[in-house]
């Protein structure tokens, strides 16, 4: 039962993971939380239904249609979300830090009910392109394909980021910017540039998490990314906003205490999000720097 939950922890763990480096990026050189990055996961979702729906042949099941699926979803949600802040961010910058937080709603709010006016009000079935598959594990513990599936994609996605921030020339840009964006500029680097491609693999690591999260649950909705997007803010905040591991970290904790409230609370499932929102109270009160907010060095 542990082993089985551990399993389902970790499946958990890395989607909130994934949402939260979405907003810890942005966080750690703007120093703002973009609301609208929950949107930006449906959009993601929904490219890759639309992709499926269009292309059904071709990007049906099988490896083809799941990178297809991973390829549309990252690009169209990259570069909605670089949209987002060329219009609704940029021209705000310079002002009070309450001008883009606001803006970020009203964004947030924008997308979901476009999508909601324009697309479906009703829960949509996501294909399904991995043949799902127990692997016993002994104890009467299993994986699924799909599990292995999503962990392996969240995680080699996570090692990619941490490479390209750490070894390329954008990514020390990044770092650069994080640490003081006007002694940045002042050193012949472009910030609106490096802030513009942070947004996109922001954006991209969102989709690729709508996709991982319509195939979990095996259905998405106009609504979709608020909850999750939520919690993912949580994890993020509760590792240290502005932190990628901070962000990995608090996905997978989160993760975590959610599957261990609903498997060993009573009526735990319908508790599993007064846990996790009680978890950001708390870290507010005690520590709001995250577990791992105060190693600047380790910022974007």
């Amino acid at each position: 039962m542990v082993l089985q939950q551990l399993v389902n922890a970790l499946t958990l763990g890395a989607i909130y993971s994934l949402i939260a480096l979405g907003y810890t990026l942005v966080y750690g050189i703007l120093a703002m939380i973009n609301f609208a990055h929950s949107e930006v996961l449906m959009l993601g979702a929904f490219a890759a239904l639309g992709l499926a729906t269009i292309l059904p042949a071709a990007f049906g099941t099988g490896a083809l249609g799941l990178g297809g699926m991973f390829v549309v979803s990252m690009l169209g949600a990259g570069l909605v979300n670089v949209i987002v802040e060329r219009f609704a961010y940029r021209p705000l910058r310079h002002i009070s830090r309450l001008a883009p937080l606001i803006s970020a709603i009203g964004v947030s709010i924008v997308l979901q009910n476009a999508v909601f006016l324009w697309l479906s009000t009703q829960s949509l079935s996501f294909p399904q392109p991995v043949e799902i598959k127990q692997i016993p594990l002994g104890g009467g513990a299993s994986v699924s394909s799909l599990q292995l599936v999503i962990l392996g994609a969240a995680l080699a996605l996570m090692a990619l980021l941490h490479f390209w921030v750490e070894k390329t020339k954008m990514g020390k840009a990044m770092r650069a910017c994080a640490d003081d964006i006007t002694t940045a500029g002042l050193m012949g680097i472009n910030a609106d540039v490096v802030i513009a491609v942070t947004f996109f693999v922001g954006g991209a690591l969102g989709g690729a998490a709508g996709v991982l999260y319509g195939m979990n649950y095996g259905s998405i909705k106009y609504n979709l990314g608020f909850l999750p997007g939520a919690k993912a803010f949580t994890a993020a905040v509760l590792g240290g906003i502005g932190n990628i591991r901070g962000a990995v970290l608090g996905g997978f904790i989160l993760g975590g205490l959610e599957v261990l409230a609903s498997g060993y609370i009573p009526n735990g499932a319908q508790w599993r999000d007064v846990i996790a929102f009680t978890v950001l109270i708390l870290v507010l009160l005690v520590r709001p720097s995250g577990l791992l907010g105060e190693k600047l060095a380790e910022k974007v």
